[in-house]
């Protein structure tokens, strides 16, 4: 094993070692409104039932539509969209609407009123589980109700932000399955 000299490091830049997952799209909607949002903070919180939990600043606007309606979906773009993310990061709902802007087609989610972006492997629909940490921290901790996942690539290239206006693609997939414990799967 490889052993690294370290040096000082900016703490307000630590996130670019330690940023979650992959860039997520949100989707909200809340009476006549609707929304995209580019998202990076987010994080698995529990398997069973299914918990995420997602940052969302108060100054964002998807943020009132969210807190309104308690609900949420939560889609993953593939490396294809980056430019298209990275868009739709830069503006405002409030300015523009994002879905007509963008050319993203929507599907009608199955438990919550907030669309599926068709252009997404995956789209998790999202119920809020525990708004304890909202006003505090802007933190919705959800539950996922419903989950749609294209078959096909089995294990897409998702985009990674890596703070600075840089990126991180997923590569390989490397197993180690031989070396769990079957319960810790």
């Amino acid at each position: 094993m490889r052993r690294y000299r370290k040096f000082d490091y900016p703490v307000e830049d630590v996130r670019r070692f330690l940023e979650p997952g992959p860039i997520v799209l949100v989707t909200s909607a809340w009476k006549d409104q609707r929304n995209v949002m580019t998202l990076g903070w987010h994080m698995v919180l529990a398997f069973t039932p299914s918990r995420l939990a997602t940052m969302i600043s108060s100054g964002n606007h998807s943020f009132e539509l969210i807190r309104r309606s308690g609900e949420c979906v939560i889609n993953v773009p593939t490396a294809a969209m980056l430019d298209t993310v990275v868009g739709i990061g830069n503006s405002s709902g409030a300015a523009i609407d994002k879905f007509e802007h963008f050319g993203l087609d929507t599907v009608a989610a199955s438990a919550v009123a907030a669309p599926l972006l068709a252009q997404c492997h995956a789209s998790f629909e999202c119920r809020l589980a525990d708004r304890s940490q909202v006003s505090r921290h802007g933190m919705f901790i959800w539950e996922v109700v419903k989950a749609h996942v294209a078959r096909t690539p089995k294990v897409p290239r998702t985009v990674h932000y890596r703070g600075d206006g840089q990126f991180m693609l997923s590569g390989d997939e490397v197993s180690r399955r031989r070396l769990f414990k079957p319960e810790m799967l």
